[in-house]
């Protein structure tokens, strides 16, 4: 990978300094929520309430303080704080995996009425230098798509597109009709195991499994990961689309507490009906565990499917890696 250009920029500014996990972590909270709130998703909402929660217990914030560089949150970063208040945030949040190091710059956020002052590139390059003085090189961010400033702000500091992914939800109800075809959704065989993992790995890329923790071993067939589930108590389920035996697509659910654990696999060449087959089949099967599923899935692949399906687009995130 090529090294990290990174603006000079050496002045002092100062109104900015790093985060005080035991003193900012409120007023983060209340300005991430300022900003983000027409856009927030139930998993942000839970987000800020974490936070909020993280800033009044003292036995979390010694412990924090201690951890910031080591663990996958974000308690380390950078604020804006002026006319004494904080109006600008940047987090950096590290990852690591198979002894490779990385950070995802998030919640680079500035309040409404201190916009268009480029506070926000000054704190992201600030994350960027922060990065470098670690001796890390690998710095990714997500961004909205319908965020077209952000984007070209990113784009300008060297940032570029990788990947765009889209979270879709919908409601279960055991009572919605089966799709008039003749593709037949039975459970996942194990046959099917290779041509689902070769599909799973094309459309949950491992370039993003640092983040995403994907973790496919559940789905293998085989006695000894189905005594490994017992084990556990985890209750994976799967089912497949044929078309005259042959197969077409799979979904996948991996529980996780919340019902968003849809996996969908189907080749480049697949009927998308078969997609659409699979999630309203598990929005009726799904109705006594869940209200609500989601699934994460590339942009624009199989779209016309996933809404046929019932399924409503929450947000797309376009994945940017400095370069």
């Amino acid at each position: 990978m090529s090294s990290i250009t990174i603006p000079a920029r050496e002045e002092h500014h100062p109104y900015m300094r790093p985060l005080s996990i035991l003193r900012d972590l409120p007023a983060v909270a209340d300005l991430i929520e300022t900003c983000f709130s027409a856009t927030m998703d139930s998993d942000g909402r839970r987000y800020v309430q974490d936070m909020r929660r993280a800033g009044n217990d003292n036995s979390f914030l010694k412990w924090a303080n201690r951890v910031a560089e080591t663990t996958s949150l974000p308690l380390t970063g950078y604020i804006w704080e002026q006319d004494h208040r904080i109006v600008g945030n940047v987090s950096l949040v590290p990852f690591k995996r198979n002894k490779h190091r990385l950070y995802l710059i998030a919640n680079v956020a500035v309040h409404p009425d201190y916009r268009r002052r480029g506070i926000a590139r000054i704190l992201t390059e600030r994350a960027m230098q922060h990065a470098r003085e670690k001796n890390v090189q690998d710095i990714w961010l997500h961004v909205r798509a319908d965020n077209s400033e952000a984007i070209h702000l990113y784009e300008t500091l060297g940032f570029q597109e990788r990947t765009r992914r889209t979270n879709w939800q919908a409601s279960t109800d055991p009572r919605l009709d089966k799709l008039e075809t003749d593709i037949a959704i039975t459970s996942r065989q194990p046959r099917f195991w290779l041509t689902q993992n070769k599909w799973l790995s094309r459309l949950y890329p491992d370039a993003l499994g640092w983040h995403a923790n994907w973790n496919f071993s559940t789905l293998k067939p085989g006695f000894l990961n189905w005594m490994y589930l017992m084990f556990i108590d985890v209750n994976v389920r799967q089912w497949a689309a044929t078309r005259k035996d042959s197969l077409l697509a799979t979904l996948s659910w991996i529980p996780n507490g919340r019902g968003d654990g849809l996996f969908a696999a189907a080749g480049e060449r697949s009927d998308p009906e078969a997609l659409t087959a699979l999630l309203l089949h598990a929005r009726r099967d799904m109705h006594y565990s869940y209200p609500h599923i989601a699934l994460d899935f590339p942009a624009g692949l199989f779209d016309d499917a996933i809404q046929a399906a019932g399924f409503k687009s929450l947000r797309t995130l376009i994945w940017m890696q400095a370069t």
